[in-house]
């Protein structure tokens, strides 16, 4: 259905329109023709029209006949094409006799399209009629078989769009569905180090693990969400760690409210952070600060991570390649690479001052 609420003109109706119009000037084409072929008549006018009214009627009767003969005995046009060439003989000749019928009732000059016939000028416009019936029809044939090879070509093509999609979000859900239980068992890790020192501390970070995992393991798993609920994720991630670490640990997260509903994979910041967490923060006595932040740089959005613990050696990586650092990192780079390929990119830099900034960039999507 349309906007207004109406069906679509099927496009055999449309090309059987442009029949019309088209058959209508050839037939006015002809008239004139057959005019200025004949100059044994003073009344060039009345001639002019007399030509004009047959021409149209066994023109329009031919293209009537082709075209009802063409949708009832070729509905399936790409495998029954080869019934044009009885068809259009055929409506030819009837269109032909029922056109001079239909001219001479209106003249109210019964039998002169059959003498007309019996002349050489009648059988020149049944000669031509034939002409140009056969030349239209093979004309509009291959258009028609033209335009359904596009359309076979833009279905496979979009069969094709929509497998590889499928297979990516299958992809990207089998790695979701390995990196949250990866970073369920390094909680469950902590939380059993925290209960032997800090039994009370352990009730909370249990409570805050219960209503994490509620949270997101109970969600849809959509293989694009906002950018709103990954930050939403990470602040819950870093309040269940701020619980075990304590003023060890601080953070800070910016989100543009112009960027909050840009849409992303799911779990492309908390595996940063937990790396930050877990070898920079974590190993150093005072801990530190981590800095979590959202930014668009022209038709790119970039994602940082900023940590002041113990820092790296600088490995700048640029493109988004699968299969390289560890298995929270690797998941990222597979995660961007089977939504982006080689348009995004991960950079891990370490800061002179101490500490780590990984950064992610690929094309923005709304």
């Amino acid at each position: 259905m349309t906007a207004a609420g109406h069906a679509p003109v099927p496009p055999r109706m449309l090309r059987g329109w442009r029949w019309l119009l088209t058959s209508a000037s050839l037939n006015t084409l002809i008239g004139l023709a057959l005019t200025l072929a004949d100059t044994g008549h003073s009344d060039g006018l009345q001639t002019l029209g007399l030509n004009l009214l047959y021409s149209q009627c066994i023109g329009l009767a031919i293209w009537g006949l082709i075209d009802l003969g063409r949708l009832a005995l070729t509905p399936d046009e790409p495998r029954q094409w080869r019934r044009l060439f009885g068809i259009v003989p055929v409506g030819v000749v009837l269109g032909y006799l029922g056109g001079t019928l239909v001219a001479d009732t209106l003249l109210g000059k019964p039998g002169q399209g059959m003498a007309m016939l019996q002349s050489g000028q009648g059988l020149g416009l049944l000669l031509m009629s034939l002409a140009v019936g056969a030349v239209c029809t093979y004309y509009f044939l291959s258009q028609a078989r033209l335009a359904s090879v596009r359309e076979e070509a833009a279905r496979a093509s979009a069969q094709a769009e929509a497998a590889q999609r499928q297979a990516a979000e299958s992809q990207l859900k089998l790695l979701q569905t390995q990196l949250e239980p990866h970073m369920l068992f390094n909680t469950l890790a902590n939380l059993r180090v925290l209960v032997g020192l800090d039994p009370a501390r352990a009730q909370t970070m249990l409570d805050h693990l219960i209503a994490y995992l509620r949270a997101t393991l109970g969600a849809s798993r959509a293989t694009l969400h906002p950018l709103q609920h990954e930050f939403d994720r990470v602040a819950d991630y870093l309040a269940l760690m701020a619980v075990r670490m304590g003023p060890r640990l601080s953070y800070q997260l910016d989100l543009p409210a112009e960027l909050a509903s840009v849409s992303v994979p799911p779990l492309l910041l908390q595996p940063l952070v937990e790396n930050s967490i877990r070898h920079g923060l974590e190993p150093k006595l005072d801990g530190g600060h981590i800095t979590v932040q959202a930014l668009r740089q022209g038709t790119q959005l970039v994602l940082t991570v900023s940590d002041t613990g113990l820092g790296c050696p600088a490995t700048p990586t640029p493109p988004a390649t699968p299969g390289s650092g560890g298995f929270g990192l690797a998941q990222v780079r597979e995660r961007l690479h089977t939504c982006y390929s080689d348009q995004a990119a991960i950079e891990i830099v370490a800061i002179p001052s101490g500490g780590t900034r990984v950064s992610i960039s690929f094309p923005l999507k709304k």
